[in-house]
């Protein structure tokens, strides 16, 4: 079995001979991309918390379930980091917490936009209603990207 890899990006692993008992071939595994790699075309929720049973977890990732409409008209995605697991994204989840100051032992949300900044910060689940806001007043989106 031989496995083909981009050196660019690890974004999808192409195994080119089946494994046993498998018939329908190639067979590609899609990962998601790094943070850095999502930079002016997505904005990101970025949310950390220690563990998956945090309370401000598990209502920011109720919120955002019930705003995917909002959310793919701002090209907005949501990035978790939990204890040492990463979702969403490709990166460790020790890069994620230096990277943007995150502590590993409370939740915080940070809403990063298209340019890669930082723009709003917090400790508790942040609403649809915040978010959209947050993001219907960036530059980029006033200036009549739809």
């Amino acid at each position: 079995m031989s496995v083909t890899m981009s050196l660019v990006s690890l974004a999808a692993v192409v195994v080119e001979a089946p494994p046993r008992g498998v018939d329908a071939w190639p067979h590609t595994v899609v990962m998601p991309p790094r943070l850095a790699e999502m930079r002016w075309q997505h904005r990101v929720l970025l949310v950390s918390a220690p563990d998956d049973d945090d309370p401000e977890l598990v209502r920011q990732r109720g919120i955002f379930a019930a705003m995917q409409a909002a959310a793919g008209e701002r090209d907005l995605v949501m990035v978790t980091v939990v204890g040492d697991v990463v979702g969403g994204a490709w990166d460790a989840a020790t890069t994620l917490r230096r990277r943007h100051r995150l502590d590993g032992d409370r939740f915080v949300a940070v809403l990063i936009g298209k340019d890669g900044g930082e723009k709003s910060r917090s400790g508790t689940a942040v609403t649809a209603g915040e978010l959209v806001a947050d993001i219907d007043a960036m530059p980029m989106r006033r200036g009549g990207e739809r």
